[in-house]
Protein backbone atom coordinates (compact mmCIF):
# COMPACT_ATOMS: atom_id res chain seq x y z
CA UNK A 1 0.00 0.00 0.00
CA UNK A 2 0.85 3.92 -0.59
CA UNK A 3 1.71 5.59 2.97
CA UNK A 4 0.55 9.86 1.79
CA UNK A 5 3.48 12.55 2.49
CA UNK A 6 3.69 13.32 6.07
CA UNK A 7 0.72 16.07 6.72
CA UNK A 8 1.61 19.22 7.30
CA UNK A 9 -1.07 21.57 9.03
CA UNK A 10 -0.69 24.90 10.96
CA UNK A 11 -2.00 24.16 14.61
CA UNK A 12 -3.16 21.34 16.84
CA UNK A 13 -6.74 22.06 16.34
CA UNK A 14 -6.18 21.91 12.23
CA UNK A 15 -4.79 18.34 13.01
CA UNK A 16 -8.28 17.56 15.42
CA UNK A 17 -10.41 18.87 13.25
CA UNK A 18 -8.28 16.69 10.66
CA UNK A 19 -8.91 13.59 13.19
CA UNK A 20 -12.47 14.20 13.89
CA UNK A 21 -13.04 14.44 10.22
CA UNK A 22 -11.41 11.45 9.02
CA UNK A 23 -11.85 9.14 12.03
CA UNK A 24 -14.28 9.75 14.20
CA UNK A 25 -17.74 10.20 12.00
CA UNK A 26 -17.23 6.49 10.68
CA UNK A 27 -15.84 3.39 11.81
CA UNK A 28 -12.49 2.29 9.96
CA UNK A 29 -12.61 -1.78 9.05
CA UNK A 30 -9.17 -3.42 8.89
CA UNK A 31 -8.65 -5.45 6.05
CA UNK A 32 -9.46 -8.37 8.19
CA UNK A 33 -12.97 -7.04 8.45
CA UNK A 34 -12.55 -5.51 12.29
CA UNK A 35 -14.52 -2.37 12.90
CA UNK A 36 -12.05 -0.03 14.48
CA UNK A 37 -14.13 2.87 16.32
CA UNK A 38 -12.22 6.50 17.20
CA UNK A 39 -13.45 8.44 19.87
CA UNK A 40 -12.37 12.85 19.46
CA UNK A 41 -10.76 12.26 23.27
CA UNK A 42 -8.45 9.39 21.59
CA UNK A 43 -6.72 12.72 19.90
CA UNK A 44 -4.99 13.67 22.83
CA UNK A 45 -3.46 10.63 23.18
CA UNK A 46 -2.31 9.81 20.52
CA UNK A 47 -0.86 13.13 19.40
CA UNK A 48 0.04 14.56 22.66
CA UNK A 49 3.62 13.08 24.77
CA UNK A 50 4.42 13.24 28.00
CA UNK A 51 7.59 15.49 29.75
CA UNK A 52 6.59 16.52 32.71
CA UNK A 53 3.15 15.21 33.24
CA UNK A 54 1.11 12.69 31.48
CA UNK A 55 0.23 14.05 28.03
CA UNK A 56 1.41 17.39 27.97
CA UNK A 57 3.04 18.47 24.85
CA UNK A 58 1.37 18.48 21.49
CA UNK A 59 3.56 15.95 18.88
CA UNK A 60 3.82 17.47 15.66
CA UNK A 61 6.19 14.28 14.91
CA UNK A 62 2.73 11.65 15.53
CA UNK A 63 0.21 14.23 13.93
CA UNK A 64 1.66 14.41 10.87
CA UNK A 65 0.99 10.63 10.47
CA UNK A 66 -2.40 11.06 11.26
CA UNK A 67 -3.79 10.06 8.02
CA UNK A 68 -1.19 6.95 7.87
CA UNK A 69 -3.61 5.06 10.63
CA UNK A 70 -6.32 3.98 7.96
CA UNK A 71 -4.25 2.45 5.42
CA UNK A 72 -1.93 0.79 8.16
CA UNK A 73 -4.76 -0.84 9.38
CA UNK A 74 -6.43 -1.51 6.05
CA UNK A 75 -2.66 -2.90 5.00
CA UNK A 76 -2.72 -6.66 4.65
CA UNK A 77 0.87 -6.83 4.73
CA UNK A 78 1.41 -4.84 7.77
CA UNK A 79 2.92 -7.12 11.13
CA UNK A 80 0.87 -7.51 13.79
CA UNK A 81 1.77 -8.50 17.30
CA UNK A 82 -0.18 -9.09 20.41
CA UNK A 83 -0.06 -6.16 22.83
CA UNK A 84 1.78 -5.83 26.09
CA UNK A 85 -0.84 -5.90 29.07
CA UNK A 86 1.07 -3.03 31.54
CA UNK A 87 -1.19 -3.57 34.72
CA UNK A 88 -0.79 -8.02 34.37
CA UNK A 89 2.62 -7.89 32.91
CA UNK A 90 1.20 -10.21 30.11
CA UNK A 91 0.97 -9.86 26.09
CA UNK A 92 -2.68 -9.97 25.45
CA UNK A 93 -4.07 -11.47 22.27
CA UNK A 94 -6.87 -8.80 22.22
CA UNK A 95 -4.70 -5.81 22.32
CA UNK A 96 -3.27 -6.09 18.61
CA UNK A 97 -0.29 -3.83 17.71
CA UNK A 98 0.34 -2.69 13.73
CA UNK A 99 3.53 -2.07 12.61
CA UNK A 100 4.15 -0.22 9.40
CA UNK A 101 6.83 1.94 7.43
CA UNK A 102 9.73 0.36 9.82
CA UNK A 103 8.52 1.70 13.36
CA UNK A 104 5.63 3.24 13.12
CA UNK A 105 2.57 1.74 15.38
CA UNK A 106 -0.96 1.11 15.86
CA UNK A 107 -2.44 -0.13 18.68
CA UNK A 108 -6.30 -1.50 18.47
CA UNK A 109 -8.21 -2.72 21.29
CA UNK A 110 -10.56 -5.54 20.32
CA UNK A 111 -14.22 -5.51 22.35
CA UNK A 112 -14.50 -8.87 23.55
CA UNK A 113 -18.18 -8.60 23.84
CA UNK A 114 -18.34 -7.79 20.23
CA UNK A 115 -17.49 -9.74 17.72
CA UNK A 116 -15.39 -7.97 14.87
CA UNK A 117 -15.00 -4.95 16.67
CA UNK A 118 -11.85 -2.67 18.33
CA UNK A 119 -11.53 0.33 19.55
CA UNK A 120 -7.64 2.65 19.26
CA UNK A 121 -6.03 3.07 21.52
CA UNK A 122 -2.61 5.06 20.17
CA UNK A 123 -0.30 5.43 17.38
CA UNK A 124 3.29 6.90 17.20
CA UNK A 125 6.50 6.14 15.83
CA UNK A 126 8.28 3.76 17.74
CA UNK A 127 11.88 5.41 17.70
CA UNK A 128 13.13 5.38 21.07
CA UNK A 129 16.73 4.04 21.65
CA UNK A 130 17.38 1.43 23.37
CA UNK A 131 19.79 2.40 26.27
CA UNK A 132 21.98 0.60 28.81
CA UNK A 133 21.60 -2.88 27.38
CA UNK A 134 17.98 -2.88 27.06
CA UNK A 135 16.52 -2.87 23.83
CA UNK A 136 14.56 -0.05 21.41
CA UNK A 137 10.98 0.07 21.50
CA UNK A 138 10.78 -1.18 18.23
CA UNK A 139 12.73 -4.02 18.90
CA UNK A 140 10.73 -4.85 22.11
CA UNK A 141 7.21 -5.21 20.22
CA UNK A 142 8.86 -7.16 17.70
CA UNK A 143 10.44 -9.83 20.14
CA UNK A 144 6.50 -10.23 21.32
CA UNK A 145 4.28 -12.98 19.81
CA UNK A 146 2.57 -12.48 16.64
CA UNK A 147 -1.42 -11.49 16.86
CA UNK A 148 -3.53 -14.50 17.04
CA UNK A 149 -6.81 -14.21 16.86
CA UNK A 150 -7.62 -17.64 17.78
CA UNK A 151 -6.00 -16.67 20.95
CA UNK A 152 -8.23 -14.04 22.36
CA UNK A 153 -10.42 -15.53 25.28
CA UNK A 154 -14.23 -14.52 24.67
CA UNK A 155 -16.39 -13.83 27.32
CA UNK A 156 -18.65 -16.56 28.20
CA UNK A 157 -22.31 -15.32 28.57
CA UNK A 158 -23.89 -17.37 31.37
CA UNK A 159 -27.51 -18.62 30.41
CA UNK A 160 -30.13 -18.06 33.71
CA UNK A 161 -29.79 -20.78 36.00
CA UNK A 162 -26.14 -21.03 35.40
CA UNK A 163 -23.44 -20.40 38.55
CA UNK A 164 -21.76 -17.44 36.28
CA UNK A 165 -25.69 -15.85 36.11
CA UNK A 166 -26.09 -16.57 39.93
CA UNK A 167 -23.37 -14.45 40.81
CA UNK A 168 -23.91 -11.53 38.05
CA UNK A 169 -20.82 -12.01 36.28
CA UNK A 170 -19.13 -12.95 32.95
CA UNK A 171 -16.17 -15.52 32.97
CA UNK A 172 -14.03 -16.47 30.25
CA UNK A 173 -13.17 -19.31 29.05
CA UNK A 174 -11.08 -21.60 31.17
CA UNK A 175 -12.24 -20.36 34.20
CA UNK A 176 -14.74 -21.47 36.52
CA UNK A 177 -17.13 -19.47 38.24
CA UNK A 178 -16.87 -19.36 42.01
CA UNK A 179 -19.92 -20.38 43.80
Amino acid sequence: MTYPSLLQLNSNEEYRAQWEAHYCRQPIFTFDEIRVRFRKEDFDHAFYESTKSKKDVFSAKRAERLHWIKIALQDPRSERFAGWDNTKKRYDQARRVTVVMENYVIVIALLLQRVNEARFITAYVADAIGRNGKPSTIDLIRSGPLWDPSEIKKPLICQAGSAGAFLGSTITDGELPLV
